[in-house]
């Protein structure tokens, strides 16, 4: 499965209504380090799929997310669990950081 774009209806649907686990990047076109991590970002969505929703929000295309959840970084990862943010981590470096994020906020 790939990454999904996250809006705002998505969002409340998949973290606050269905509270499913959701790890959520928050990204922007114009930024060179998210399209850098994108790849990473991408194999983390195939390996993980069955286990979280992994999606992207494109700050630039939904401000309001971004404000509600004080995004002042890009990228910056939060990790959603029963309706509640539990965790964030801001660039990281590779694709075993977002793992090591991952298991240290949810059992997977």
């Amino acid at each position: 499965m790939s990454v999904v774009n996250i809006n705002k209806e998505l969002f409340k649907q998949q973290v606050e209504e269905e509270k499913k686990i959701v790890l959520a990047e928050f990204w922007a076109p114009w930024c060179v380090y998210c399209r850098r991590i994108g790849p990473a970002y991408k194999k983390i969505a195939e390996e993980y799929s069955d286990k979280l929703v992994i999606g992207q929000v494109n700050i630039d295309e939904e401000p309001e997310l971004a404000q509600e959840n004080n995004i002042e970084v890009v990228p910056s990862l939060i990790l959603y669990k029963d309706g509640q943010a539990v965790g964030s981590i801001v660039a990281p470096e590779s694709k075993g950081k977002i793992e090591e994020f991952i298991k240290e906020h949810v059992e997977i």
